[in-house]
C-alpha cells in the first residue's frame, strides 16, 4: 500500500517516483511524515547554530542544496537534489540552476550596494527561491530557514519569528502567509516582511 499524502493549499503534490524516495517505510500517514520531517528539520536548525556559517558560503548553489539535505535527508532519498519534474507551481525544472544563480547574484548585489534593508533582502530572497521551487518538496520551510540564515549569518540580526508557526496545517496563520506570498508575487513584499516579523 502506497503512502496517501493529503496536501494543504500551497503544498506541492509529489509524483509516484518522488514518493518512492521515502527512506522510512513505516510512515503511512501525512501526520507521521510531518513528524519525521519536523525532527529532521530540528537537527538542521541545530547544525546551523553550531556550523559557524560564513556569509560567502551561504549564497551558493552548494549551500542551498546542502541545507535542504540537512533538513530532509533522514526522510527523503532525493533531499538536496533539484527536482526533475514539472510541478503545479515553480519554473520549468530545466531552468532551476540558471534562475537560482540569477537570484544568488542579485542577492549579493543587494547586500554589497545596500539596495534594501536586511529584512527586505532576506524576504525578497525567500520569496524568489520559493517561486523557483528548486526541490520536489519542502520549499516553503527551506526558504524560511534560508531567510533566517541570511538574517543571522550575513547581517548579524535576529531571525524572523514567522508567527511561531511551522505552517504545515491549514489555519488562519497559514492563510495569512499564503496571502502575503501572493502579494509578493504582485510586487508588494511589505505584508510578507510584516508576517515574518510577527
Amino acid at each position: 500500500m502506497g503512502l496517501e499524502l493529503k496536501y494543504e493549499e500551497g503544498q506541492t503534490p509529489l509524483n509516484e517516483e518522488e514518493k518512492e524516495g521515502l527512506k522510512i517505510k513505516s510512515i503511512t500517514t501525512q501526520g507521521e511524515l510531518d513528524e519525521f520531517e519536523q525532527l529532521n528539520i530540528e537537527k538542521a536548525v541545530e547544525w546551523t547554530i553550531h556550523a559557524k556559517l560564513k556569509p560567502e558560503k551561504i549564497l551558493t548553489e552548494k549551500f542551498v542544496k546542502d541545507l535542504h539535505k540537512k533538513m530532509y535527508g533522514d526522510v527523503w532519498k532525493w533531499a538536496g537534489e533539484f527536482r526533475k519534474s514539472e510541478k503545479n507551481i515553480g519554473i520549468s525544472w530545466v531552468q532551476i540552476s540558471i534562475e537560482l544563480k540569477n537570484l544568488l547574484d542579485d542577492t549579493k548585489y543587494w547586500i554589497e550596494n545596500n539596495t534594501y534593508s536586511p529584512d527586505e533582502i532576506a524576504i525578497r530572497f525567500k520569496h524568489r527561491i520559493v517561486s523557483i521551487h528548486c526541490f520536489p518538496n519542502g520549499n516553503g520551510r527551506h526558504s524560511r530557514m534560508m531567510a533566517d540564515i541570511i538574517m543571522e549569518s550575513i547581517f548579524d540580526e535576529d531571525i524572523f519569528t514567522w508567527h511561531q508557526s511551522k505552517m504545515v496545517k491549514a489555519n488562519e496563520t497559514r492563510k495569512e502567509y499564503i496571502n502575503a506570498l501572493r502579494e509578493a508575487d504582485n510586487g508588494n513584499v511589505k505584508p510578507l516582511i510584516e508576517f515574518a516579523k510577527n
